[in-house]
């Protein structure tokens, strides 16, 4: 992994848990279980608040590159620097309205899934099996064997896991409310805020999941900006396939 890499360049790494997944816990069962985009940056900010931690580099891939995106692009004074893997990901349920072309389309298949009851109960009987599949579409050439995936796999053994990632897709596509309380934050993303603190974005050439190109979005980032294309049948989950490139990238955005 790229935390031992990063703590003998004499780094703090911290690699925190999303809300719904490993060992978070909500204080309320009465607590709405939202997965909305600015949420979960707010999780992150009220972490570091926690640890007193005024800055960081902040790096990830997924849902962890498009928190670090909003945090980046909202609280600039809280990122000292930004690795994002496949780049500028945040979004809005509004500009979610317009339809892809149809091969588009057919990659986000489980957004549509998790859009019916079906898919809510199918994720909760078969996520072992269908978060599995999803690694192997999303990296085709990496060929984990079993216990990687399970030790990754345990995270998703969160009484509120599927509660937060069928609301995250619903609310996406517009089928879900979020919270009025993060209606702001929520509109200040809607105008797809531009990125000023250093940033290194990187992509797997084997990336198999759905992911814009790199030409789409580099203008979003307005300060120091570079790309970097991760050869070597790297797909989907750059940090853990080429740890080592995600732990360079880090270093090299700290010196820009």
């Amino acid at each position: 992994m790229f935390a031992p890499l990063l703590a003998s360049a004499g780094y703090r790494a911290i690699i925190p848990y999303l809300r719904g997944y490993g060992m978070t816990r909500f204080l309320s069962s009465e607590t709405f279980r939202n997965g909305q985009q600015s949420v979960i940056a707010v999780d992150i900010i009220a972490l570091m608040d926690a640890l007193k931690i005024e800055r960081a580099i902040l790096a990830g891939y997924d849902w962890g590159a498009r928190t670090a995106d909003i945090i980046a692009a909202l609280w600039p004074e809280r990122c000292k620097a930004l690795v994002s893997v496949s780049g500028y990901l945040i979004g809005s349920p509004e500009a979610n309205k317009s339809p892809l072309l149809p091969q588009a389309e057919l990659e986000w298949w489980y957004q549509f899934y998790f859009a019916t009851e079906r898919g809510k109960l199918g994720y909760e009987k078969y996520r072992h099996d269908f978060n599995k599949l999803i690694w192997q579409l999303a990296s085709p050439q990496w060929h984990f064997d079993d216990a990687t995936f399970d030790r990754s796999a345990a995270a998703f053994n969160n009484p509120d896991h599927v509660q937060i990632v069928i609301h995250n897709y619903r609310w996406r596509l517009g089928l879900a409310e979020g919270e009025s309380k993060y209606d702001e934050i929520e509109k200040r993303l809607a105008i797809a805020p531009a990125i000023a603190v250093p940033t290194i974005t990187l992509e797997g050439e084997a990336n198999g999941a759905p992911h814009p190109d790199a030409s789409t979005y580099a203008r979003k980032f307005s300060g120091k900006y570079a790309h970097r294309i991760i050869k070597g049948g790297v797909g989907h989950n750059l940090p853990q396939e080429a740890p080592r490139e995600f732990a360079k990238a880090v270093v090299e955005v700290d010196g820009y």
